[in-house]
């Protein structure tokens, strides 16, 4: 091959190279930039899919309560399979609370309804404040709420009548079913908290059809129709002076433990003008006894 033909060769390749490499940058600019549009544009779509989700759970928040109630589920299933198993909401079960955390006056009911019917004060301290909260709403004072509980159970959520009355206002569920179907049935009747907001309705309605507390607490414990409540609706104004001396600072902070009282059920009638069973007898009758 001729010099000359050497040289145009040369050319030819060194031409072709470029050509190559400026074929392959551009193939590789043009999947650069594809690459970037498709994840710019991915990011968009995300973008306005999270928006889109956003507005749809604020409007409809029963989807936001279902998928937070699967998130959690699929979170617990997690742990369980990671440790074997899983209790994260005890705490939040736990009908209890510190009663440093209560206001001043609370905190001395507290302490002393804990020193007089033994029962720890973390659980008695829920029950207080919910007393105080609910009492407000019901324009009823609270320390009348929670003398009726020391009168009625002792403060014991699980206690039972021999005529049916449960927890701790002995309310008659099997009379009040109704009041407990917004807190998923009769069983709520031993939730402390239920059975309180449900005790405290019926004395409303007992108090309001009576015309006075005391009369009203003879509706209560069934003896509106008898001669004699056997001492109850003394025993409940007397605890309750006590609670109104530990709030306004008048009795000390502590009080001798005593035995809790007998159950005594709430039995209001079913219906207004309805006459009560003869069971409140019974009960009246333990009552003169305990």
């Amino acid at each position: 091959m001729t010099a000359l033909g050497q040289s145009s060769f040369a050319s030819t390749m060194r031409t072709l190279q470029k050509n190559v490499g400026s074929s392959l940058a551009n193939i590789a600019d043009d999947i650069a930039q594809g690459f970037f549009e498709i994840t710019h544009n991915s990011f968009a779509l995300l973008g306005l899919a999270v928006v889109f989700a956003v507005i749809t759970l604020t409007a409809r928040p029963d989807l936001r309560q279902a998928g937070e109630s699967r998130l959690r589920v699929w979170l617990h299933e997690r742990q369980e399979a990671a440790i074997g198993f899983t209790e994260p909401e005890a705490i939040d079960r736990a009908t209890a609370a510190n009663p440093k955390d209560l206001p001043r006056q609370q905190a001395a009911v507290a302490f002393w309804l804990s020193k007089k019917y033994n029962v720890a004060p973390e659980p008695l301290s829920v029950l207080v404040a919910e007393a105080f909260e609910i009492g407000q709403k019901a324009k009823l004072d609270p320390t009348l709420i929670l003398a009726i509980m020391a009168i009625e159970s002792g403060f014991n959520p699980f206690a039972q009548s021999p005529v049916g009355a449960q927890g701790l206002m002995q309310v008659m569920t099997n009379v009040h079913h109704a009041k407990y179907e917004n807190f998923g049935g009769k069983l709520a009747a031993f939730d402390p908290v239920t059975n309180l907001r449900v005790g405290v309705k019926v004395l409303q309605e007992c108090i309001a059809r009576a015309g006075s507390v005391e009369a009203g607490l003879r509706f209560y414990v069934g003896a509106a129709n008898l001669e004699s409540d056997g001492g109850y609706a003394a025993k409940v104004m007397a605890e309750h002076a006590r609670l109104l001396a530990v709030v306004s600072g008048r009795a000390p902070a502590y009080a001798p433990a005593v035995r809790p009282p007998l159950a005594i059920p709430a039995s209001l009638p079913a219906t207004a003008g309805e006459q009560p069973s003869e069971k409140p007898l019974d009960k009246v009758a333990s009552l003169a006894t305990s």
